[in-house]
């Protein structure tokens, strides 16, 4: 409310009720406030008192699910930790045993290679020589020929 609002009307009752009733009005009215006021506190009061257990209730409840949903989660972590590392250690396993495994494959073929390589060689070697012999020494039919009959 404005001043002028206020003003019309203490105006208005003024001039209803006179100067003399006034302040009995005023007084009615205060002592009325009061009242309620009290009333509205004892109210407030009455609900904080029955509702305190209650909300120390929903406190108690809350705090045992937090702590029971941390607990949860902890022992999920844990969990999952768990199986991260032993799934770490057989894909660690399992790759050495294929390291492994690549390496003998590789000496094999590596010794087989080398094993035909070195035949390879010789055979070629053998070749030459026969070669070499047919081309520098004669043989016996170099000689001879034969007419026939």
């Amino acid at each position: 409310m404005s001043g002028q609002e206020i003003f019309i009307i203490i105006i208005v009752a003024l001039l209803l009720f006179g100067a003399d009733k006034l302040p009995e009005i005023a007084r009615g009215i205060g002592k009325g406030m009061r009242d309620f006021r009290k009333a509205t506190d004892d109210i407030k009061r009455e609900f904080e008192a029955s509702t305190s257990e209650i909300r120390q209730d929903l406190n108690e409840v809350a705090s045992s699910i937090s702590n029971e949903v941390t607990n949860m989660s902890d022992n999920i972590q844990n969990d999952f930790n768990e199986v991260t590392d032993n799934l770490q250690k057989e894909m660690n396993e399992i790759t050495n045993d294929l390291q492994s495994d690549v390496n003998e494959v590789k000496d094999n073929l590596e010794k087989g290679v080398n094993e035909v390589k070195e035949d390879i060689e010789k055979d070629v070697n053998e070749i030459k020589d026969d070669y070499r012999k047919n081309i520098n020494e004669p043989d016996n039919n170099y000689y001879r020929y034969d007419y026939p009959d």
